[in-house]
């Protein structure tokens, strides 16, 4: 009974007795620290008043270090992804110079074709600049070419073009289809002449751009120079050039009678060698 008024009495006492608060200078506290992601590495120290030497001596002497022995052991080659669905690895090719070889190979194909069109292209504007070069030079003025190319030039776009222009000139049967047209000289008794040389689907025609004087007793006529040679009338087409000079080209043209017509200074000597070539092998392997 004595023993049980003793401890409902200490209870009591117990309940009256006021919550003493710590002192900071006496009991120092250490700040409770957040938890921290384990990363391999565990602080269980804390962190004390800086005021404090004792709270400090304590803190250095709870400190330690414990690396995990995930990072401590070597990892291997290549990683594997373990229980981490983010992580994954691939095979690596076996031979990475074969597909660099091959990308290679494909620039050198492409700069090869590109080299060769700069190449065709840089030769077919030399050949257009020597021969407008020769074009002018043919002619007795290198003024009065240029004049005359540039007049002619204008003619043929007031009249509505080659097409128009060959048609007026000349007598065409309706189905005849005009083919290519050469600017260029025709070699004459008083001299180179210059015109327009056309290939139709029918013959081959020339006209001069100007007209030329002539006498006609005691008067001074001006007319067209022209030449009319039906296809079926050709026998021959040379292209030569000559020995002196190998910018200077020329094409001849025979008729199945034996006359010759000398045509220079083409300003597309190529084009129009091939076109009067064609235009005498279609006749050549019609049937008689």
């Amino acid at each position: 009974m004595e023993s049980e008024l003793k401890a409902e009495k200490e209870i009591q006492v117990e309940k009256e007795s006021p919550v003493k608060e710590p002192d900071p200078k006496h009991d120092p506290v250490e700040p409770v620290e957040a938890p921290k992601e384990d990363h391999g590495i565990s602080d269980n120290s804390g962190t004390s008043d800086p005021g404090s030497d004792a709270g400090a001596a304590r803190s250095v002497a709870r400190k330690s270090v414990h690396w995990s022995p995930e990072l401590v052991s070597e990892s291997p080659s290549p990683p594997h992804a373990g229980s981490n669905p983010y992580i994954s690895s691939a095979p690596a090719a076996n031979d990475g110079s074969f597909s660099f070889k091959e990308s290679m190979d494909t620039v050198k194909n492409v700069l090869g074709r590109w080299g060769r069109r700069v190449a065709e292209t840089t030769k077919k504007a030399e050949d257009l600049a020597g021969n407008t070069w020769q074009h002018l030079k043919t002619g007795p003025s290198f003024a009065d070419a240029a004049m005359g190319r540039i007049a002619q030039g204008t003619k043929i776009l007031a009249e509505g073009g080659y097409e128009k222009v060959f048609r007026q000139t000349f007598e065409t049967m309706p189905e005849e289809q005009l083919q290519k047209s050469f600017a260029c000289y025709l070699s004459t008794s008083a001299g180179p002449v210059m015109g327009m040389l056309y290939i139709s689907s029918a013959k081959l025609a020339y006209c001069s751009d100007s007209p030329l004087s002539y006498k006609s007793g005691s008067q001074t006529e001006w007319s067209y120079y022209k030449v009319v040679i039906p296809l079926h009338q050709l026998k021959a087409v040379n292209p030569s050039s000559s020995r002196a000079n190998s910018s200077e080209k020329y094409i001849q043209v025979i008729s199945i009678d034996n006359h010759e017509f000398w045509f220079m200074g083409f300003l597309n000597y190529e084009g129009a060698a091939e076109c009067l070539r064609g235009a005498l092998q279609s006749q050549t392997v019609q049937p008689v």
